[in-house]
């Protein structure tokens, strides 16, 4: 067996990562870990690579929602964890190292470990973005996240109805708390678009995600619509075709809203200096 490495975070530092984006929400079934899945295959088809990091230790989907419930990690002569690849996204999760119906009963200090672990040891060579999915929540996995290394910003994922704004809202500010950037809020769900007539039913409201960003002073990054494909590409690990084969308008917001998230970024980093390289769409 390998030996463990020693650390190569370096003065709360990922080397060869040039930005970390955590992807959390108030409260669950909300769709956030579609929602950094969807970002991270975006961020890829504009040319960058990514990483994705499944930090919901206790309900990782990731690996279903990738198609990569088969996968397992492999350990290099370093002793450093490769992840997997799907669609040229790198991705990690505990998803793979136990049965998916075992249930992970571990304590905060655990949780934490695991996170650190992955990050510490984990093997993700030159990223432009590394996102991180985190449990829904204000807990320990969070504030582990933002203690371990400098985190560029945080997107926050809310559903339209008021219980989950009001949810979505005690989120941001415990990423302001943190002193880590909001870089804006998506309202999955937002509306449904009927495939065979075009009409958009609004079913769960609408407008609220936008009016609570808009009232906080951070970002509105879009609306993703309630869609059968997306659903389906979720259950089948298929998430480059919401990118190619969904509906003109599904994929359109989703394109919107990709691209809201680079223009927050490119902002976050000219303002230190180092903006991001210049993005290419994929044919």
């Amino acid at each position: 067996m390998a030996e463990t490495p020693q650390s190569h975070l370096t003065e709360g530092s990922l080397p060869g990562v040039k930005s970390v984006i955590a992807v959390g929400a108030g409260k669950g079934g909300v769709g956030k870990s579609t929602v950094a899945a969807i970002f991270a295959v975006g961020l890829r088809r504009k040319g960058l690579a990514v990483g994705l990091l499944d930090g919901d230790v206790y309900g990782p989907s990731l690996p279903k929602i990738t198609g990569t419930e088969d996968a397992r990690p492999e350990v290099d002569e370093q002793g450093f964890i490769v992840p997997p690849e799907r669609d040229g996204v790198r991705i990690m999760s505990m998803g793979y190292l136990v049965p998916p119906n075992e249930a992970i009963i571990w304590r905060g200090p655990l949780a934490q470990k695991y996170l650190k672990e992955m990050l510490d040891r984990g093997r993700w060579g030159e990223l432009d973005c590394l996102i991180v999915d985190l449990p829904p929540g204000t807990g320990d996995i969070p504030l582990t996240l933002a203690q371990s290394i400098p985190v560029t910003g945080a997107v926050v994922v809310c559903t339209p109805q008021d219980v989950a704004l009001i949810d979505a809202v005690k989120a941001m500010r415990m990423y302001q708390k943190l002193g880590v950037h909001c870089l804006g809020i998506v309202e999955n769900m937002s509306y449904h678009v009927c495939p065979q007539c075009g009409y958009r039913d609004e079913i769960f409201g609408h407008g609220g995600a936008e009016a609570a960003a808009r009232s906080h002073g951070v970002p509105f990054l879009g609306g993703i619509p309630l869609n059968t494909t997306i659903r389906i590409n979720g259950d089948t690990g298929a998430l480059l075709e919401n990118f190619t084969q969904a509906e003109p308008p599904v994929v359109a917001a989703l394109e919107r809203t990709v691209e809201r998230l680079i223009e927050e970024l490119e902002a976050v980093r000219k303002k230190h200096g180092t903006p991001l390289p210049q993005v290419r769409g994929e044919g």
